[in-house]
């Protein structure tokens, strides 16, 4: 196995999007391919391969059964630089496709990975379905709450197996962080913050449309969104800061973080949502999503509050992104590098020395690769066919997207949000209007 080791440690994760670095070593590789039978292998089709789509397939080829079949993506340029870095170090070259549909066709394609604009989600994750594939798609589910409902309803109704790119809940430290949060010892929790201040995002600069780029199928890139003049600001990495593409920073880190709010509270639905911010910090660049935003989320017996803001790290606790559960006995804290526990101090009486309620945790920090272990358990139920065993089935998808879009239905209405859970829709009707999908150029709704 020393070469498949090679070819683990030649990827190196960025900070921002997880790029890939470095060669793949190949005798391994071989070796690996000898002992699968061709009756194991698991074949991969990947759907949007330019950032996170290709991270996820680097991490699911670590493992033997796993072997790429074809790569799609609107953009010439990055099939050409994906396929060369496979190919020169190794790997068989992959059919190429510009068009999902056409690879969808592939009988002999087992797996598909989602790593398109979350504007793409919906078609994407739902033709996948009817083709028969199995599916690991990255989050957030859809970009609307009317396409997490459709993509809900249709998951629940097939036998294929599907996983939502929420890899934190693959994270050791993550999981055992909640563990200790479900366990009681903060006492009644009142409050979980979760927060992502990203001091290396700067404003992003006004651009004049332009010529399509050579290679690029513009319409394919469009798809259902609104028919625009091609922007470079609005192709590849920052399509997220567009309404008509994806939700900004809410449904970007919100999803990862607000999903563990959601999890360690056990909680659903919120009752009652409230947002507030803009563009603070950046009023006159190219983008649409708020870089400053406070998002309190109301439920029955606690609250969680989301905050964001691009261009500076000052965050709570002393990080840049975590999420606090604040307790009655003291706070559990908890991000990427590690968690710990902050006791809160009992008043004793004027003059005297407060105790602490409980024992102070030392910060257990991150082991392990959360996105090795999510792939690794996606796989695993591949092979299983055990939906129960997945660590980030459709529900947990559905709820941190339904979540976030909620707090984005809010930020855009500029007052209180009701949900009224026996109708699963808001008491405000232009709420309502702004939870709705909008498709256009032909593309329709699946199931509508």
């Amino acid at each position: 196995m020393s070469t498949r080791r090679k070819f683990i440690r030649s990827f190196s994760y960025g900070a921002a999007g997880m790029g890939l670095m470095g060669g793949i070593s190949t005798e391994l590789l071989a070796n690996t391919r000898k002992r699968i039978g061709p009756n194991d292998k698991i074949l991969l089709g990947v759907i949007g391969c330019n950032g996170m789509g290709f991270s996820n397939l680097v991490s699911m080829l670590k493992q033997p059964e796993v072997e790429l079949a074809a790569l799609c993506d609107v953009d010439d340029r990055v099939l050409a630089k994906r396929s060369g870095e496979l190919v020169e170090n190794g790997l068989k070259k992959p059919r190429w496709y510009k068009d999902y549909r056409r690879m969808l066709e592939q009988k002999d394609i087992d797996v598909v990975i989602i790593g398109t604009p979350d504007h793409w989600h919906c078609l994407q994750l739902c033709d996948s379905l009817d083709a028969g594939k199995d599916v690991y798609c990255e989050k957030p589910l859809a970009n609307s709450i009317q396409e997490c409902d459709i993509i809900k309803q249709q998951v629940n109704q097939s036998s294929q197996i599907v996983q939502i790119g929420q890899w934190q809940r693959s994270q050791p430290h993550f999981v055992k962080a909640i563990d200790f949060v479900h366990s009681g010892a903060l006492g009644e929790i009142r409050l979980a913050k979760a927060w992502a201040y990203q001091g290396w995002m700067m404003p992003v600069e006004q651009k004049p449309d332009g010529p399509i780029p050579e290679g690029v199928d513009y319409d394919m890139w469009l798809g259902p969104a609104p028919k625009r003049a091609f922007n470079p600001n609005r192709f590849h990495f920052n399509f997220r800061w567009y309404w008509d593409y994806a939700g900004g920073l809410m449904t970007d880190w919100g999803v990862h973080l607000i999903d563990y709010a959601l999890y360690g509270l056990k909680a659903g639905i919120p009752n009652s949502v409230l947002a507030t911010g803009g563009k603070f910090a950046y009023p006159n660049d190219a983008s649409e999503t708020p870089d400053t935003l406070q998002t309190i989320f109301e439920y029955d017996k606690f609250a969680i509050l989301w905050e964001h803001a691009t261009g500076i790290d000052g965050g709570n606790y002393g990080r840049d992104h975590g999420i606090a559960f604040i307790g009655n006995n003291g706070t559990l804290v908890l991000d990427r590098k590690g968690w710990e526990v902050i006791p809160e101090n009992e008043f004793q009486g004027w003059g005297k020395e407060r105790m602490p309620r409980m024992e102070a945790v030392p910060l257990q920090e991150d082991a392990g690769s959360g996105l090795d272990l999510h792939t690794e358990n996606f796989i695993g139920a591949v092979k299983s066919r055990d939906t129960n065993s997945l660590n980030a089935p459709i529900q947990v998808g559905y709820d941190a997207a339904l979540v976030c879009h909620m707090g984005n239905v809010a930020y855009k209405t500029g007052s209180k949000v009701k949900w009224i859970k026996d109708n699963n829709s808001f008491s405000e009707q232009d709420a309502n209007t702004f939870a709705k999908a909008r498709y256009h150029n032909g593309w329709k709704l699946p199931g509508i």
